[in-house]
């Protein structure tokens, strides 16, 4: 789905900043004015980021996005199989709950090493038209690096996502794991097939793959998603009016909270983000299973 939309969405509409003055330039107006709008929902997002910013809007952020899912994907599904067996062997831990704190564990190490990206991802999808502050990937890596701290600039947020991505993560793995042994245990011939690699391993047909890692994906976003919406208005910064308000995690949840409630605060764009996350957990995790065949890992 569209950075921009999903952003702009996700966000809450910052109040109007008083340093500005009474009137302001016209881009800055357009700015806010665009995400007052774009807090409507899906639909307005989608319709109003072209109007005001071309179609190529839709994609600000997108660059940054794609170098950051390759190591992201390689690390958490590595690492998922590396603590797996690191709790089985050493631990003695087995049964559904391993997969819960393997994912967890496994969801942070890929958050840590890919930090930076998602920063980087975040300032550049929040630009509009008129008000651009970093032109590209390059330039926003130097700009954040010099004025924000040096290294410990791209790491603001670090804590809420991390918070976020241990149930995030944990609960996908778990829930994905958990579906898929107990539908290969009641309904093998409906639901399973031979794993090419291995006729003695059951393995989830294609389409009950997806539909299993698209269920995992809803359910890790329902509840890591206040998390999400903390690090999202965290790695924004200066670039919000607000953001002397929202420096710590507590702060920020407070924040948002205390001036938009549930609904319409912690819980504002979930729908946009469904309609991103469970596709792409869905091909994600129906990918990892096709891919344990091709290198013959059953």
């Amino acid at each position: 789905m569209a950075a921009a939309a999903a952003l702009a969405a996700a966000d809450s509409p910052p109040a109007m900043p008083q340093a500005a003055g009474a009137g302001g330039s016209t881009a800055r107006r357009d700015f806010y004015w665009l995400r007052s709008f774009l807090a409507g929902g899906v639909f307005s997002a989608l319709r109003a980021v072209p109007q005001k910013e071309g179609y190529l809007g839709l994609y600000k952020g997108n660059g940054a996005m794609m170098i950051r899912i390759f190591p992201y994907g390689a690390i958490q599904f590595m690492a998922f199989e590396q603590y797996k067996t690191l709790i089985t062997t050493k631990l003695g831990i087995s049964g559904h709950v391993h997969r819960l704190m393997a994912g967890s564990m496994a969801g942070m190490t890929a958050v840590i090493c890919t930090y930076p990206l998602d920063m980087v991802r975040v300032r550049l999808a929040f630009q509009v038209k008129g008000e651009h502050t970093y032109t590209g990937i390059i330039h926003a890596f130097k700009t954040i690096y010099a004025k924000e701290g040096g290294f410990l600039g791209f790491y603001r947020g670090l804590m809420p996502t991390i918070l976020g991505m241990a149930p995030y993560a944990g609960v996908s793995f778990f829930t994905f794991g958990t579906l898929k042994s107990v539908g290969l245990s009641h309904a093998p011939t409906l639901l399973g097939r031979p794993s090419s690699d291995n006729p003695n391993v059951l393995v989830l047909k294609t389409h009950i793959n997806l539909l299993c890692g698209g269920v995992a994906g809803a359910i890790a976003q329902t509840i890591s998603y206040p998390f999400d919406v903390t690090r999202r208005r965290m790695q924004l910064g200066t670039v919000l009016p607000e953001f002397e308000k929202c420096l710590t995690m507590r702060d920020t949840m407070k924040y948002v909270y205390g001036h938009h409630g549930i609904r319409k605060g912690l819980y504002r764009g979930l729908s946009l983000n469904y309609i991103r996350c469970i596709p792409s957990q869905a091909v994600a995790f129906t990918t990892y299973e096709l891919m344990k065949q091709f290198f013959h890992l059953n």
